[in-house]
C-alpha cells in the first residue's frame, strides 16, 4: 500500500496546488486524523536542531506546515501523518499530538492583536549552499556541522562555482570563515609554515590563474561580487567571523591594492585608505583599515579583542535579541527568530556606519 507521503509526492507534482491541498485533507480524513502535531521550540524541546530538520524533511516532502512565531519559542504546526511521527520518535524530537479544537484555541490566542506572535505557512524547502574550502577540516566549520547533525541538506561551494555563476540555483548562502581580500586570513605570521596554509596559497593562486586573474585578491572580489548580486537579486546571505568584514573590505578596496608584498609579491597602495569606496560595500562603511600584514585583524569592524583581551569579561558577553513585530514585521522576525531572547555574544562590531546599501536593503 502507498504511503500518504509517497501519493502527496506523487500527486503534487501532476496536479495544481489548489487540489493537492484538497487531496491531503482528504487522505488526513480517510485516516481519521482529527489531530495534528505540535512540535514546541521553547525550553521544553528536547533537541532543536534535530526538530529543524524535521521541519525542513516534511517540507521537502512536500507537506505545508506552520511556523507558529513566538508561540512556545515558535513552534512547527504539521498535520497528524504516520510517516512525520515516526521520524520526530527516530530523530529525538519531542511533540504534542493535538486536536484540531486545541489547535483552534492556539490560533485564536495567536491571532489576538495584544500579543506579538503570528501564524506563518511554509511550503517549499529552501535550496542551502555552504561556501567552504574543499581541504577544511570536518570541525573547522560551524555551519555544516549543524546543517549536518539536525539533517538538513545542502551543498558545498566555493569560489569557482561562484565565478561560474552557480549561486542562482540557491535560495541561501553561508559563508565559511573566509577571507575575501587576498590576504588568507592574515595568518601568515601565525602559520606561513604550516603544510595547510601554504595549500591554502597554492590552491588559490592555481584557481585564480585558471579564470585570467593575476593576483588572489582579485580573484576573490570575483567571487564578492557575484554574492552581492545574489543578495541584491533576493538571495539570503548568511556570514559569520572573517568573512563578515573581509567581504566589506574586499568590496570598498576594488581597484585598490591594499595586500602587502608578503601577499601578492608587490607593495599595497600606501594611500589605500583613502580610496576606499563605502557605496560599493554591503553592511558597513567608514571603517579604517589595519595596514599590518602580520597582525590578525583587517579593520576596525570586528571586536573581537574586547573578549580577547578581557576588556569584555565571560559574565557580561550577553545580550538580548530584538523583539521584531511577528504581525507587522514577518520577514524580520522570521530572520532573526531564535527559541532564547537572551544568548551569548559570539561575534561582535564597533559602532561602525551601515552602507547606503544596507540601509535600502532593509527598507525591503
Amino acid at each position: 500500500m502507498i504511503s500518504i507521503f509517497k501519493a502527496i509526492k506523487m500527486f503534487r507534482f501532476k496536479v495544481p496546488r489548489s487540489l493537492w491541498l484538497v487531496y491531503l485533507g482528504l487522505c488526513l480524513s480517510l485516516h481519521g486524523r482529527a489531530t495534528q502535531l505540535l512540535i514546541p521550540m521553547d525550553n521544553s524541546q528536547s533537541n532543536h536542531l534535530k526538530a529543524y530538520g524535521i521541519a525542513y524533511w516534511t517540507l521537502e516532502n512536500g507537506v505545508v506546515i506552520e511556523w507558529l512565531l513566538n508561540y512556545k519559542g515558535g513552534s512547527f504546526l504539521m498535520p497528524h501523518l504516520q510517516e512525520i511521527e515516526r521520524e520526530l520518535k527516530i530523530r529525538g524530537v519531542k511533540y504534542q499530538v493535538i486536536t484540531d479544537g486545541q489547535v483552534a484555541s492556539i490560533k485564536a490566542e495567536i491571532a489576538n492583536p495584544d500579543v506579538n506572535m503570528e501564524v506563518v505557512q511554509l511550503e517549499k524547502a529552501p535550496k542551502i549552499a555552504v561556501y567552504t574550502p574543499p581541504n577544511k577540516q570536518p570541525w573547522d566549520d560551524a555551519v555544516t556541522l549543524v546543517l549536518e547533525y539536525a539533517e538538513i541538506k545542502y551543498d558545498k561551494i566555493y569560489d569557482s562555482a561562484i565565478v561560474m555563476g552557480m549561486l542562482p540555483k540557491y535560495d541561501w548562502l553561508h559563508l565559511h570563515h573566509e577571507d575575501f581580500t587576498g590576504q588568507y586570513g592574515k595568518f601568515y605570521s601565525s602559520a606561513s609554515y604550516q603544510p595547510w596554509y601554504k595549500e591554502q596559497v597554492r590552491t588559490t593562486e592555481a584557481n585564480a590563474r585558471q579564470f585570467g586573474y593575476k593576483k588572489a585578491s582579485q580573484f576573490k572580489l570575483a567571487v564578492a561580487k557575484n554574492i552581492k548580486n545574489f543578495v541584491l537579486g533576493g538571495g539570503f546571505l548568511f556570514t559569520m567571523c572573517s568573512g563578515t568584514d573581509s567581504y566589506d573590505i574586499a568590496l570598498s578596496a576594488e581597484g585598490v591594492d591594499i595586500c602587502d608584498n608578503i601577499y601578492d609579491g608587490d607593495p599595497s597602495d600606501p594611500g589605500a585608505q583613502k580610496k576606499l569606496d563605502f557605496n560599493k560595500a554591503l553592511a558597513f562603511q567608514d571603517f579604517t583599515l589595519n595596514r599590518d600584514p602580520y597582525f590578525y585583524e583587517y579593520s576596525n569592524i570586528d571586536a573581537s579583542d574586547l573578549r580577547n583581551n578581557f576588556t569584555i569579561r565571560e559574565a557580561e558577553d550577553y545580550f538580548t535579541l530584538f523583539e521584531y513585530s511577528a504581525k507587522w514585521d514577518v520577514v524580520p522576525t522570521n530572520l532573526f527568530f531564535v527559541n532564547l531572547r537572551t544568548i551569548s555574544l559570539s561575534e561582535s562590531f564597533f559602532e561602525i556606519e551601515f552602507s547606503p546599501i544596507f540601509l535600502w536593503i532593509k527598507k525591503l
